[in-house]
């Protein structure tokens, strides 16, 4: 009975590190030659997913900022000249990705493509007349952006460097 307890124990054990070795592989994994760099290069480490990163934001007032990573998808770029991008976070919730110093842009058909951005995460209120103004440049109609009345809380992310999966 206690070889078959010492065995058990032994089996969870190796499950529990096995997990934990997986969740690390996927950033040692990380080759730049299988990303298209957009920005500032950096060096890929500690990447937060989506259920992560939506932890960090909710986390934050008005007024805090981080420095992270995150990798998530893409739902929707700039279709004018890809100087945004909103990424995918946990639970139906969204990252709004600017560029800093408006110093590059993503391709127009990044849309549903895996990217890690590395830069600095805040809160913001967006004003209606930008909301109307980024709903116009994501290609929303005319009645879709007259539905907009009231500022927003938003989940913003100013990005210094951004890898796009190729």
């Amino acid at each position: 009975m206690k070889k078959i307890n010492a065995l058990l124990i032994l089996t969870l054990l190796l499950i529990g590190f096995n997990s934990i070795a997986q969740k690390n592989a996927k950033i040692k994994s990380f080759s730049s030659n299988d990303y298209a760099l957009f920005g500032e290069k950096f060096k890929v480490s500690k990447i937060l997913n989506q259920r992560e990163m939506l932890k960090k934001y909710k986390s934050l007032k008005k007024g805090d900022t981080i420095t992270v990573q995150f990798q998530s998808n893409i739902k929707s770029v700039c279709k004018k000249k890809g100087c945004w991008m909103k990424m995918q976070l946990a639970s139906d919730n969204d990252s709004f990705v600017k560029f800093k110093d408006y110093s590059f842009f993503v391709p127009l058909n990044a849309d549903d493509s895996q990217a890690i951005v590395n830069g600095k995460a805040f809160v913001d209120v967006v004003s209606v007349d930008e909301l109307k103004h980024y709903a116009k440049d994501g290609g929303k109609s005319t009645s879709e952006i007259a539905k907009i009345t009231k500022p927003e809380i938003t989940y913003s992310f100013l990005a210094s460097g951004v890898y796009i999966k190729k």
